[in-house]
């Protein structure tokens, strides 16, 4: 039997996320134990904002899902491959050993504080285009960036992309798309230019911070945003996710490759099931469960047991 975990980026979180795990079970209640309590107080308390703000998000979405996959394993349920969109691509090397408990979670807390940095006094728009080809609006962003930078950041998958760069330019492409047949553009709230090059000096600071990692070979197969293809080399991760920090994810054509594994379940460790719903929209016959809750973990367990 093969599976896939999928993990969930910045813009998943939610305030109460984990306490019925960390109430329940004491492999989960001790990850995040390792950590200073003030990551619970925000998880499980929030305020919301505080949650939202990448400094906070990054590492608390970390302990989440480090608790999961550690659940997982307890129950000897192990990936065969590991991907996640965006910060998820961290979750994805915790989950294939490329790196332990206490150096996920401190790398992804120094990626959301660098990256609030460079964010800082940026004043950028980002929008997700739905139901519009790839290649017309990566054409688009190509005449608007007359008007400034403009660029596809998330390749989420077919027929639904998001845009980001400075306002006069995302406004824009955003008027061209929707004459050219765009279903919708949504106005995304986020606290920064993420994925692109305004992140340089998050990119930079990353790769000093990697200097000083070591990355384990992985125990399953993973994957890239940045080149949206396999990983067949730990040495090559370093730059890759530096890429990824300052450029698009391809993240659509990560989940192609999934599915032309034919793998017999995909788990996508939460909270939310936003990744999950991308790829049953581009693969409806693929078994997906996704794990935000107690219930949700004891299902899928008792599903597999059964299989």
């Amino acid at each position: 039997m093969k599976i896939g975990f999928l993990y969930a980026g910045q813009g998943s979180q939610k305030v109460g996320m984990g306490q019925d795990f960390y109430q329940q079970y004491p492999v989960y209640r001790e990850v995040v134990d390792s950590f200073p309590i003030e990551y619970q107080n925000v998880m499980h308390d929030g305020p919301m904002e505080q949650l939202s703000e990448t400094t906070w998000t990054q590492p608390c979405m970390a302990l989440f899902a480090a608790g999961i996959t550690q659940l997982l394993e307890a129950e000897n349920i192990y990936p065969d491959y590991a991907l996640g969109l965006s910060l998820g691509e961290y979750g994805a090397l915790y989950g294939a050993r490329v790196w332990d408990l206490k150096t996920y979670v401190e790398v992804t807390a120094y990626r959301g504080l660098v990256m609030a940095k460079a964010a800082k006094g940026l004043h950028c728009k980002m929008i997700a285009v739905l139901n519009f080809d790839r290649s017309k609006l990566e054409e688009i962003c190509k005449i608007a960036s007359s008007k400034g930078y403009v660029s596809i950041v998330n390749y989420n998958y077919a027929g639904q992309y998001v845009i980001c760069g400075e306002e006069e330019a995302v406004e824009a492409a955003r008027q061209m798309s929707l004459d050219a047949g765009a279903k919708r553009c949504i106005p995304l709230q986020v606290s920064g230019p993420f994925h692109t090059p305004f992140m340089k000096s998050a990119g930079d600071k990353l790769q000093e911070f990697f200097e000083q990692i070591h990355f384990q070979q992985p125990v399953c197969k993973i994957m890239s945003n940045a080149s949206g293809t396999w990983v067949n080399d730990v040495a090559d991760v370093p730059d890759l996710l530096v890429k990824q920090v300052q450029s698009s994810v391809y993240f659509e054509d990560n989940l192609r490759l999934l599915i032309e594994e034919e793998p017999d379940w995909v788990i996508e460790i939460g909270p939310g099931k936003v990744l999950s719903g991308f790829l049953k929209k581009m693969a409806p016959s693929i078994k997906c469960m996704s794990i935000e809750t107690v219930k949700d973990f004891e299902q899928v367990v008792n599903e597999l047991k059964e299989v």
